[in-house]
């Protein structure tokens, strides 16, 4: 189902570095959630622990109500589609790093769902399609088209739980709209937990969780949090701000004059 439970958790690097202190959290089967706040809040150690990347020191963390550490870890692993901040691509070709999610699908499958995202338009980009060479770690694709690449594994995948830690980087506008098409996609039919970088993913999310030093201290949609105008607005003005199309046009109207 993809339920997930953290239970009082507490983790921490050394014993003077605590990251998250008594930390509980609950995300229903099928929801979306966001965890935003600056950098060291403890964003990215939330998803690391659910992977069981890290471990915990105390507390619990449950899927569908039984402690991930009684799963073996690959049958674990294999219903969570994963794309971290730099997503990792290997030397071959992007038909090759995408079927590294579904090693059974063939050629026909991975082309129908290619054509899902923006009619497949991002393929016409790359100057052989499936078959364009990424590079060793994805070096001949930009930081878009190495995004795109590990969401469509994703999606010919089918987790039941996805975590995306996004980039940081700039994206061109086509890229953006193409990446934000392959998430709906993807967030339609799983339990997702987006750290988010960019005000487009936060939005699409049905709870933002803000958290400053391991703990939440601000939740709701985009529109509650910037009514309240505390901490989530601030955030909103320190990264989100230039990315809305609001602010877009008023750089354009003061150029203008």
């Amino acid at each position: 189902e993809g339920r997930i439970e953290m239970v009082h958790v507490n983790f921490l690097y050394t014993p003077d570095e605590p990251v998250l202190k008594d930390f509980s959290l609950h995300v229903s089967p099928g929801e979306t959630l966001a965890l935003v706040g600056h950098t060291g809040a403890g964003k990215t150690s939330i998803g690391r622990l659910i992977t069981r990347f890290y471990e915990y020191q105390e507390g619990e963390i449950l899927i569908d109500g039984i402690d991930i550490r009684k799963f073996d870890l690959d049958a674990l692993r294999r219903q969570m589609g994963i794309v971290s901040q730099v997503p990792f691509l290997f030397s071959g070709t992007v038909e090759e790093n995408i079927r590294y999610g579904c090693p059974v699908c063939d050629r026909n499958e991975l082309i129908l769902i290619a054509n899902k995202i923006g009619e497949g338009e991002w393929l016409e980009t790359l100057p052989n399609g499936l078959d364009t060479e990424v590079g060793e770690r994805g070096s001949q694709l930009s930081m878009g088209q190495r995004q795109l690449v590990a969401l469509m594994r994703v999606l010919i995948q089918q987790p039941s739980i996805f975590i995306l830690d996004e980039a940081t980087a700039s994206i061109d506008p086509f890229t953006e709209k193409q990446i934000q098409n392959a998430l709906e996609l993807i967030l339609s039919e799983t339990t997702s937990i987006l750290i988010a970088h960019r005000l487009s993913t936060a939005r699409s999310a049905d709870r933002i969780l803000v958290m400053r030093d391991g703990e939440i201290i601000e939740e709701g949609n985009h529109t509650e949090l910037m009514g309240h105008g505390e901490h989530y607005a601030d955030l909103y003005n320190t990264y989100f701000r230039h990315q809305s199309l609001e602010y877009v046009e008023q750089v354009r109207q003061f150029v203008k004059k």
